[in-house]
């Protein structure tokens, strides 16, 4: 029995070192700014594409990769008007990927520097941030 246990253990662990298994909730959003576009992938694999506003002349999204900092169902701009901010996940200081109710701008670039998504995209991205964790989701926004 303690060899079996030894064998199981050195498997796992020549696993984990070769990168064999993926962590568990294993997420990825990606943001290109120049297609303005999201895309999540879950476990290596794309499981949503969706268009994006990211920010206007005289503003800046973060380029980079982060792991998200806080999720807020609900947040209001401290800097902007209070302007609301449905399901929110924050990535670097006040820069977050959250809902607008603007959707009629979505595809071009008209924020202050989040990422603005359709509110139902939003809560959806919001939820499997949620499930999947802040420490197993990686966020990365490149302009191609």
């Amino acid at each position: 029995m303690r060899r079996l246990f030894s064998a199981i253990l050195l498997a796992a662990g020549v696993l984990l070192a070769t990168g064999a298994v993926a962590s568990a909730g294993s997420l990825l959003a990606e943001v290109d700014i120049s297609s303005q576009t999201m895309t999540v992938s879950e476990y290596g694999h794309v499981v949503y594409h969706w268009k994006v506003s990211t920010a206007r002349q005289g503003y800046h999204t973060p380029r980079g990769a982060y792991r998200p900092i806080r999720l807020s169902r609900m947040w209001y701009s401290r800097k902007y008007h209070h302007s609301p901010m449905p399901h929110s996940v924050f990535f670097h200081g006040g820069y977050a990927i959250h809902g607008t109710y603007e959707t009629r701008n979505l595809g071009l670039p008209v924020s202050h520097g989040c990422v603005r998504l359709h509110p139902q995209d939003a809560a959806t991205f919001f939820a499997m941030v949620q499930e999947a964790g802040l420490a197993n989701t990686r966020i990365i926004v490149v302009d191609n």
